[in-house]
């Protein structure tokens, strides 16, 4: 299997997928960390996590699978949300509490 048809495998048989640095309970950069945080405040209970620090092929797989430079990445229910930054707005603007509970990944 490419390493693209893992990746798609991965965002599309896990509710939230986070392509991160470290791990959730021992993130390995801020933006990461951050990522981590937003969910977390969002009320999301199962969070899979891929440490791209373990893998390079991943750690440059993730890159082109969403076109999108940066690490982290989320994905919901299969789709591409953004990186720490976008994460950031969209909790300060209510909108990914709204995207994840219209996702039902957490109670209303």
């Amino acid at each position: 299997m490419d390493i693209q048809s893992v990746i798609r495998e991965q965002v599309t048989s896990n509710p939230v997928v986070l392509y991160m640095k470290g791990t959730a309970q021992f993130p390995q950069c801020g933006f990461s960390s951050t990522a981590v945080q937003i969910l977390n405040a969002c009320g999301v209970t199962k969070i899979y996590t891929v440490n791209v620090l373990a893998d390079e092929a991943i750690r440059q797989g993730i890159k082109e699978f969403a076109n999108w430079p940066t690490i982290p990445q989320l994905y919901v229910n299969g789709e591409f949300v953004g990186g720490s930054d976008i994460m950031r707005e969209m909790y300060q603007s209510g909108e990914m509490q709204q995207l994840l509970k219209d996702a039902g990944v957490v109670e209303a």
